[in-house]
């Protein structure tokens, strides 16, 4: 994991980088960000046009493509590395990022703060209205 911006009360934000951060994600927060991630990323490979040239170039640009495509996806943790919740924030500024707490439960009640510092840090909006996907009416 990628350290990314502090927060108020001694939290800070990271991003997770890999499938095996993803999956140890899920287990600790109870919710399915291992399957966004592995889906994610399959979608950027697959939208991978490798560039003309020898068989063993065809995967040259493939990492920074990924980059390039895939959501970021985050991880609030307290002091002692307790999970307290997780985003999942597109690239394209139109798409709607994804936040929820330990169980998909609401992040927002106990972690605003933190919630705002990263669309600071990020320079998104990230309100609860378009974020938490439960809380949609």
């Amino acid at each position: 994991m990628e350290f990314v911006c502090d927060a108020d009360g001694g939290k800070a934000w990271f991003r997770i980088e890999t499938e095996a951060e993803a999956i140890r994600e899920s287990a600790l927060m109870g919710h399915a960000v291992e399957k966004h991630f592995r889906q994610a990323e399959a979608r950027a490979r697959a939208s991978y046009v490798p560039p003309p040239g020898p068989f063993i170039e065809q995967e040259i640009g493939l990492k920074g493509h990924v980059e390039r495509t895939m959501p970021r996806f985050f991880t609030l943790r307290d002091a002692e590395g307790g999970g307290l919740a997780t985003a999942m924030v597109p690239l394209r500024e139109d798409a709607c990022p994804i936040i929820v707490g330990s169980g998909n439960q609401d992040p927002y009640i106990a972690h605003a703060a933190a919630i705002r510092a990263l669309g600071h840090h990020l320079g998104r909006e990230l309100d609860r209205t378009r974020c938490y996907p439960y809380g949609r009416g």
